[in-house]
């Protein structure tokens, strides 16, 4: 019988409490891969939108919200005053319920502004001018809302038609709902106020330059940050609120599974007391039983690692398809979280698995034997 025979007959032994560890493991590395998958990837669909928009540097307050707190208008003006400004756009986002899309993103775009130039019209047209009543729907925000050109849309208590259905080129961008900056303001009855300043540097400005014009603007104009698009989530205290939260809420499922795998190695140690005594007296050394108990405790995270990619993929892709999410979150699943996901999970196995190991190292085989 070969060492690698011996493990696994270890975990064989008692393949119901097997599996039920394994279950444990799986939830936990399901958690990382689908909530660190959809936060990162909120993150890089929000950055890929205001890249085909062709913004270089947000000007905005988030705090710690999700959306930017409202400031004056005249802040456009005294950033388009700043050297290296090359055009502004004043903008008010919202992240509203608009009749059957429970959240959805409502953008609000100063007319003429350079936010409007890379909306591709797959049927309708743009609105005709700032104050027609009307929207646009990005092509994901038409399917949620079921909506095509010449509906109508509740805002608010505002109806406004849809006249047209647009590519955005992003998730982001997709998912929204797109119209002037003045028809949103007088809905909300916030006239005097915006929410958000996307700004277009001149050609050729370096990531350095960027952030180096980022920084006079802010301590040019105290009230708000502006940070370029590239370090724009780096700096938000909303964004690394879901961040931690996703992380630790992974981790807290991850800690129940080293539990799971603790016990079921220690158990497996106490039943197996005999055996191990016996491989004892017949030459095996202590470091040998020890790197046993690890490779056996090892395997089992490394398939619940497997298992909970999976099931966590899975997840992922019954959420984004549900109406309150699609349009929202597209998750970032790429190889580097799923790698760490399967890291996580092997390390879980050997760190669960060093006690036992140490306990099966301990026992005395005469004193075993004899009992």
């Amino acid at each position: 019988m070969t060492f690698f025979s011996i493990v696994v007959r270890g975990l064989l032994r008692r393949p119901v409490r097997t599996a039920l560890t394994l279950v444990g493991i799986s939830l936990g590395i399901a958690a990382v891969v689908a909530l660190v998958g959809l936060s990162e990837g909120f993150e890089k669909s929000w950055q890929t939108g205001l890249k085909v928009r062709g913004t270089d540097i947000v000007v905005s307050n988030m705090g710690g919200a999700m959306v930017p707190k409202p400031f004056s208008p005249t802040v456009r003006d005294r950033v388009a005053k700043i050297p290296q400004v090359a055009e502004t756009c004043m903008l008010m986002v919202e992240l509203m319920s608009v009749e059957e899309a429970e959240m959805i993103m409502v953008s609000a775009r100063e007319w003429g502004g350079f936010t409007w130039d890379n909306l591709q019209i797959i049927s309708g047209r743009l609105p005709k001018d700032a104050n027609e009543q009307a929207v646009v729907l990005g092509q994901t925000a038409a399917q949620v809302l079921k909506k095509k050109v010449g509906d109508s849309l509740l805002i608010e208590a505002a109806e406004l038609n849809v006249v047209g259905i647009v590519n955005g080129g992003a998730l982001v961008e997709d998912g929204s709902i797109i119209l002037a900056l003045p028809v949103l303001q007088t809905i909300m009855s916030s006239e005097d106020k915006i929410n958000v300043v996307d700004v277009r540097a001149v050609p050729g400005l370096t990531e350095q330059e960027l952030d180096a014009l980022s920084e006079r603007i802010t301590t040019a104009i105290p009230e708000i940050r502006a940070v370029s698009v590239a370090h724009h989530f780096n700096n938000s205290q909303g964004f690394k609120m879901i961040r931690a939260m996703s992380w630790g809420t992974s981790l807290l499922a991850v800690l129940v599974g080293v539990l799971g795998v603790m016990n079921t190695m220690l158990m497996t140690v106490f039943e197996r007391k005999q055996e191990i005594c016996v491989l004892l007296a017949i030459g095996w050394k202590r470091g040998r039983i020890v790197r046993m108990v690890l490779l056996e405790s090892a395997i089992l995270g490394l398939a619940g690692g497997i298992c909970g990619i999976l099931l966590g993929i899975a997840g992922v892709k019954i959420m984004q398809a549900t109406p309150a999410i699609r349009g929202l979150l597209e998750a970032d699943l790429g190889a580097p979280l799923l790698l760490t996901a399967l890291l996580i999970s092997v390390i879980v196995g050997v760190l669960s698995g060093l006690y036992p190991a140490w306990r099966s190292s301990r026992l005395n085989p005469a004193a075993a034997l004899n009992g």
